[in-house]
């Protein structure tokens, strides 16, 4: 199996602001230059597209023999609050996507955010009931939680057979993504890993200027795209890269990559370390995570992992809905975390940062970004 997957959560759209008004046209272009260059994973869910993409798919597919394709999509525990809702989603999504089974089935998102889904509802029963009986081949979690989480998840769990983590360069060694971390408890569980976000929501397609120029100065033909797949196709375990493609040119480029992907010389890895640390020195905040402030904050908000995703959020520079808010969400879930709205602005820490950053000025800020935004 080719490792691209075509991802369809930013499928093309006639009207930029109505996510469900998918170019059918367009995908249906998309999916047969990928078919015809031997690619076959497909990777939808129940909201992508506000319900549409799971539809698109079908009519994208439906010239096709079942056989010379494969489907991934995810059951929505998010928003799954009784057991009895669980059997009607995925019997919908059967429909909506035209296949009497998945190759791949997914719980949407194993994390604090979602527990009510899988905790309280055992969805897990259901779904290991369809898989006895071969309505889906391959039975896995998607994850934004961290590697304690997924570990332990994992221990409950065992015999899952594949995971989906948010894996890119700038992400590797981040403190509140832990995408290193999550791998490393993926590999030691000898799961497949499917990676999501190799271009970090389309960041690393168009970064800074001046680390641009670091990669034309390192090799003139080499892109920054090209860079970021080849640095996660090339991880051990990892089977299939989520690509969300949303035009044909992207497609092209995208498939000219995988056609000749090379592994990343020593060179190569230097130089994405360089790229990293000039993109992360044009952060918002320029908290070095000394954790001095942390312990005089009488409403326990924890200040480094808070400016942590809001950096991050910031340099993604996405109108719409994140992982960083989901990770933000995550985080308030835990009752001992105290979220940025609960800054009293006693200016205690303040006192404390060497960096000497307002951080209640900042904190209103990441209001504004991680709770106020719009889900």
């Amino acid at each position: 199996m080719k490792k691209m997957g075509f991802g369809l959560m930013r499928l093309p759209q006639t009207d930029k602001d109505k996510p469900e008004t998918i170019n059918q046209e367009q995908v249906n272009k998309m999916t047969e230059l990928f078919l015809e260059k031997g690619y076959t994973y497909f990777d939808t869910a129940y909201p992508y597209h506000n319900g549409k993409s799971e539809i698109a798919l079908k009519e994208a597919l439906k010239n096709h023999h079942r056989e010379s394709y494969i489907v991934a999509d995810k059951l929505p525990i998010f928003a799954i609050t009784k057991e009895e809702e669980v059997e009607p989603i995925f019997k919908e999504q059967l429909e909506r996507c035209g296949v009497e089974y998945f190759d791949y089935y997914l719980l949407h998102n194993i994390s604090p955010f979602s527990e009510a889904g899988y905790i309280d509802v055992d969805s897990y029963k259901f779904l290991k009931q369809q898989k006895d009986a071969g309505k889906i081949k391959k039975l896995g979690f998607s994850s934004h939680g961290d590697a304690k989480y997924i570990e332990k998840y994992l221990q409950k769990y065992p015999d899952m057979d594949f995971i989906q983590l948010q894996i890119n360069y700038l992400d590797w060694e981040s403190q509140t993504i832990e995408s290193k971390k999550c791998y490393e408890v993926a590999k030691k569980h000898d799961l497949e890993v499917i990676v999501m976000e190799p271009l970090k929501g389309g960041f690393l397609a168009n970064i800074p200027e001046d680390a641009n120029d670091l990669i034309k100065k390192f090799n003139p033909t080499l892109t920054p795209v090209e860079l970021a797949l080849r640095f996660v196709a090339n991880l051990d375990n990892v089977f299939m890269v989520l690509c969300g493609v949303s035009s044909y040119k992207q497609m092209e480029e995208n498939i000219e990559i995988f056609e000749n992907m090379q592994p990343l010389s020593k060179e190569e890895l230097d130089l994405i370390k360089q790229v990293s640390e000039l993109i992360n020195s044009k952060i918002t905040v320029p908290c070095t995570k000394c954790n001095y402030c942390i312990n005089e904050c009488p409403v326990n908000i924890n200040i480094p992992y808070v400016f942590d995703l809001y950096n991050s959020e910031k340099l993604l520079n996405e109108d719409g809905f994140t992982t960083y808010q989901v990770t933000y969400i995550n985080y308030m879930k835990n009752k001992k975390n105290g979220p940025a709205s609960a800054c009293i602005d006693c200016g205690k820490c303040v006192e404390k940062c060497p960096q000497q950053i307002n951080i209640p000025q900042v904190m209103k800020d990441v209001v504004e970004s991680l709770e106020n935004k719009p889900m």
